[in-house]
């Protein structure tokens, strides 16, 4: 891996998690959700719809709730239970192995059958939708699994990767997939690089939470700023500082 790819492959790395400074949000102080569900509408909230002319689902990050509680093993158990109850969908995001994006599945279908209308590719569709989504909490599905539990075509197979449902993992398998998403993914890593910058460029690499969440966003951050924050802080690429004077967050040198 050559030095810029490596500085690239760094700063977006979520980082294993370790005892450290205390987190701002729920658990911190008692001013924000206290469950997840409620934590996971609120950061949906922070998503910008018309961004992308309201084509894509709202999607949160699953460490970006690590920035509101505190225990890590129960937000992944709570996660773990709506997937399993059908009421959220987890997605392999690409940029990194530990990144996972969330989404309500009853959202991800609406705006995947919007995008479908009037398309060939929809009766495959709406077959992987009610078979497969509905039924399976896998990030990803096998070629076996595809022809012989849910009873899929190789031709509807091609249909579902050509309609961005599925994208290819490797030789025989695919990662469930969030249509049109490039622009997100685009988007999402551009804005972080650019707040982490700011917090570094800040003298001592530390800023107040107040401070940087007022501060005009560039051309560069196209999201609010509070979603790069809770990204940031829940990836462990700063670290937040209770001080009487507010949440400090202070750049990780890695």
């Amino acid at each position: 891996m050559n030095r810029k790819r490596a500085l690239i492959s760094d700063a977006f790395k979520v980082k294993k998690r370790r005892n450290g400074p205390e987190q701002f949000g729920a658990d911190a102080d008692g001013d924000g959700p206290t469950d997840i569900r409620s934590t996971l509408e609120y950061l949906m909230t922070l998503f910008p719809r018309k961004l992308f002319n309201d084509a894509l689902p709202q999607i949160v990050l699953k460490h970006q709730l690590y920035s509101i509680h505190h225990d890590k093993t129960l937000v992944d158990k709570e996660v773990n239970k709506l997937r399993e109850r059908g009421e959220l969908l987890m997605f392999q995001l690409g940029f990194d192995a530990e990144a996972f994006g969330l989404v309500f599945a009853l959202d991800y279908k609406t705006k995947v059958l919007a995008g479908e209308e009037g398309k060939v590719t929809r009766a495959a569709v709406e077959k992987f939708l009610e078979k497969a989504v509905s039924s399976c909490t896998d990030l990803s599905f096998s070629k076996d699994k595809m022809l012989t539990e849910f009873l899929f075509t190789d031709s509807e197979i091609t249909q579902l990767v050509k309609s961005g449902v599925l994208t290819v993992r490797d030789a025989g398998s695919w990662w469930l997939s969030i249509p049109n998403s490039g622009k997100f993914t685009k988007y999402f890593i551009q804005g972080r690089k650019a707040v982490l910058g700011m917090v570094k460029k800040s003298k001592y690499s530390e800023i107040l939470k107040a401070d940087i969440e007022e501060r005009r966003t560039t051309s560069q951050v196209k999201f609010h700023m509070k979603y790069h924050i809770h990204d940031i802080v829940g990836a462990e690429l700063v670290e937040s500082i209770p001080t009487t004077s507010g949440t400090l967050l202070r750049f990780v040198d890695s």
